[in-house]
């Protein structure tokens, strides 16, 4: 397993469209593996694909204490149940920043597990809210895409001077 390297807003590759996984083989099983041990160090609750800058449609999230209970979606398709609950987001991808985003409190899903085995979830809380925000990374789309263009332009701002004190 090995550390990748999160991509961070306003990074235009993390506005790349993932591509449908094909075959769940090694190569895929070996993505996942890395990116549940990245999301782990970060430390994150979810990570998708285009964040480590493979356009592939897969996404893991850990919400448990123990961090011992791994979710693997490969090609999720989402259904959006109930109503609507409001939570402070943050991101890999946005570090420092925490931001209320309104979502839906439940959301069905069908993906492929690590093994390419088709499965579907039923989820809600924290589980949904991770489930859509790692699945809007899919479409290129970020949690900072709800906010205002003033807040959005301020986060891009400070994360940009970030980086280029770091360089």
């Amino acid at each position: 397993m090995a550390l990748l390297d999160i991509l961070t807003f306003p990074d235009p590759r993390l506005r790349t469209k993932a591509q449908p996984v094909t075959v769940v083989d090694a190569m895929i099983r070996t993505l996942v593996d890395d990116m549940l041990e990245t999301m782990y160090g970060a430390p994150g609750i979810g990570l998708a694909a285009n964040q480590v800058n493979a356009a592939k449609r897969v996404i893991v999230i850990d919400i448990s204490e123990n961090r011992n209970e791994p979710h693997v979606f490969i090609n999720p398709r989402l259904e959006v149940a109930g109503g609507r609950v409001e939570t402070d987001e943050g991101c890999l991808s946005v570090p420092g920043f925490y931001e209320p985003v309104t979502r839906r409190e439940r959301v069905h899903v069908e993906a492929l597990d690590q093994h390419g085995e088709p499965f579907t979830l039923e989820a809600e809380g924290l589980l949904s809210v991770c489930i859509q925000h790692e699945c809007d990374h899919l479409e290129g789309k970020l949690f900072v895409d709800y906010l205002s263009n003033l807040k959005r332009a301020r986060i891009r701002q400070k994360l940009s001077k970030s980086q280029r004190a770091r360089a």
